[in-house]
């Protein structure tokens, strides 16, 4: 049986662990050719190599989205190698950026802005360069929920991801009279990076659904928007989390909490 993605060449960034991760081995599984890029060399190789292994097609590219020249690199080398690139997923990102604002400095707000918003501009305008002369193409951004709901101690990250969504926007309006789409996902509270079992169950009590994601949990909307299914889709931000962002946020030590609800027989 046919993928969903068979034939294309795929970029995605950040995709040595976690949601790209994740993305980057269900795109294999759906018949695309992946590229497998991350600033961690080691990590980008046993990505490619799990695709590989599963009967995919993938090879691995470091890269550091935050330097125009390595994101030139990045595609220098993919157009080279497989002539074209038909999908690319943004999902490089710091996360560990948790700061109170009176404690932040120019520093910490221009590291996380490189990779984050700088990044995905730089990896964005590459493909979009290419894809608007080449007959149109998906791009997908990864935002967060802090783009329009407030961490507390994240301000620097939280408006990267606010920046990502007008970013998206932006592009999907400019693009799309070239063939070009550019969505967005939004990742809820997702354990990307394997949380101890009873704090991720404690977590998970704040989520309407009653638990946290998984970045497997991310790969379906990511298929979708690379597909031909979501043809008539562009500049859209999906959220993937559980529905958090459709509840107001509340502590996990929850004044209603979901052991108040009612069993259900």
């Amino acid at each position: 049986m046919a993928g969903r993605l068979d034939g294309k060449i795929a970029i995605v960034t950040g995709s040595a662990n976690g949601i790209g991760r994740a993305i980057a081995q269900r795109f294999g599984q759906e018949g695309a050719t992946v590229v497998v890029s991350d600033i961690d060399a080691n990590g980008a190789e046993a990505v490619a190599a799990s695709i590989n292994k599963a009967g995919g097609k993938a090879v691995a590219l470091p890269t550091n989205v935050a330097e125009k020249a390595s994101i030139d690199e990045l595609y220098d080398k993919t157009l080279a190698q497989f002539g074209t690139v038909d999908i690319v997923v943004n999902s490089a990102g710091l996360t560990d950026t948790e700061r109170h604002f009176l404690e932040g400095d120019e520093a910490w707000w221009d590291k996380i802005h490189d990779v984050n918003l700088k990044g995905t501009f730089l990896s964005g305008l590459r493909a979009a360069n290419h894809m608007a002369r080449n007959g149109g193409g998906v791009i997908i951004n990864v935002s967060s929920g802090g783009a329009t709901r407030a961490h507390r101690g994240n301000a620097a990250y939280d408006a990267t991801k606010g920046g990502v969504e007008a970013l998206t926007r932006a592009m999907a309006v400019d693009l799309a009279p070239y063939g070009v789409r550019v969505n967005a996902v939004i990742p809820g509270s997702i354990d990307a990076r394997g949380m101890d079992a009873e704090k991720k169950a404690e977590r998970g009590k704040a989520i309407p659904m009653g638990r946290m994601g998984d970045p497997e949990d991310m790969t379906g909307a990511a298929v979708f928007l690379a597909s031909d299914d979501a043809a008539y889709v562009t500049g859209q931000m999906v959220a993937v989390d559980g529905g958090i962002l459709a509840a107001m946020r509340s502590p996990v030590a929850d004044i209603f909490g979901q052991d108040r609800y009612p069993k259900l027989d």
